[in-house]
């Protein structure tokens, strides 16, 4: 079955993966149409040989439309992914607009595909990157003990704030290695150069960051359960693409290293690096333009009765957004479930 394709923010950082994902997985596409914000329409973009010219985001754009990919800010999809839906697209949303809306499927395929089978608003949301790539390694040792306390801090890259994140710490890298001033900040908190941002989000209740609140209840959405309790502290580093994340872990039930890796090796989507004497550890740096979720230093926490301590590492714009989004529409085309043909 071939479907018909809008891409909603086609000319951001997580857009252009989106086109490029859809190329290599040999998506099956009828048509495909552009879509951004006035200021980039009539722009042109390459896709399979092909030059388009991108259209403004407006009701009548989605006409005929099967599925939307839409990567653009929470204030623009509150009004564009309606619209779509209407028109009777099924919109996977990348913002955090709709993930914690009861009758918003919050999906990662390889953990909770099961939660396409309704899709009331014809939205379905595509979950924050750091989340993604946590869920994905934890579900497999959940499945196995049954999780009960998540402590997790991250080392996010600087393209989690999109272009203009890559771009500042590209410009502040060639000032401080010419010994010149730093260009002054825009994108991030401060200087990421040289430094590590515990503050590069807004803070929200109880002090913690809105990233870490959606680690918090995006992970018990995704997993089913509210009884997890997650301790999350993120911070950004120097590093252009692919996060990082040191995550301890307490289970209900006892669970060995040994006993994790194989759950991990046999889970989808996940890759175990764990041979640290030979080098084999998960690196933002090799996951970069990977669609996978790399996990290693699996080990014992004696601290507690049933603990493990990992280290995850994905890249935080394909299987952290663009990858993840395409992977539900494959799940929605492979079922034959689109909302047009139900409604």
């Amino acid at each position: 079955m071939s479907v018909s394709v809008a891409i909603v923010g086609a000319t951001g950082a997580v857009g252009e993966i989106m086109r490029r994902v859809l190329e290599e997985r040999a998506f099956p596409l009828r048509t495909i149409k552009f879509l951004a914000s006035p200021r980039s329409a009539g722009k042109t973009l390459s896709f399979q040989g092909k030059t388009y010219t991108v259209e403004p985001i407006r009701p009548e754009a989605f006409a005929g439309v099967d599925i939307v990919l839409s990567s653009t800010p929470a204030s623009v999809s509150r009004e564009s992914s309606p619209l779509a839906a209407q028109a009777g697209a099924v919109v996977i949303d990348n913002s955090s607009a709709w993930r914690m809306d009861p009758d918003v499927p919050l999906v990662v395929p390889e953990v909770n595909s099961d939660a396409l089978r309704n899709i009331p608003k014809g939205i379905v949301a595509n979950p924050n990157c750091s989340t993604i790539q946590m869920v994905v390694a934890l579900k497999p040792l959940h499945d196995l003990a049954r999780i009960k306390r998540v402590v997790v801090a991250t080392y996010q890259a600087s393209s989690g704030k999109g272009a203009s994140g890559m771009l500042e710490l590209d410009a502040q890298l060639a000032a401080v290695g010419r010994n010149e001033p730093v260009p002054p900040v825009k994108a991030h908190a401060a200087q990421l150069a040289g430094n590590v941002l515990p503050h590069d989000w807004k803070v929200g209740e109880e002090g913690y960051t809105e990233e870490e609140w959606k680690m918090v209840r995006e992970t018990r959405k995704i997993l089913g359960d509210e009884s997890i309790l997650v301790s999350p502290t993120t911070a950004r580093v120097p590093v252009r693409i692919g996060h990082s994340e040191a995550i301890n872990l307490e289970f209900l039930h006892p669970i060995t290293p040994e006993q994790a890796r194989a759950a991990l090796r046999r889970a989808p989507g996940v890759v175990v690096l764990d041979e640290p004497s030979k080098g084999e550890v998960p690196l933002p740096l090799f996951a970069a333009g990977r669609d996978e979720v790399f996990v290693g230093r699996i080990r014992r926490d004696p601290t507690v009765p049933h603990g493990l301590n990992l280290w995850v590492v994905a890249d935080n714009l394909r299987k952290g957004a663009a990858t993840n989004a395409v992977q539900i529409a494959e799940v929605l085309v492979q079922r034959g479930w689109l909302r047009k043909e139900t409604v």
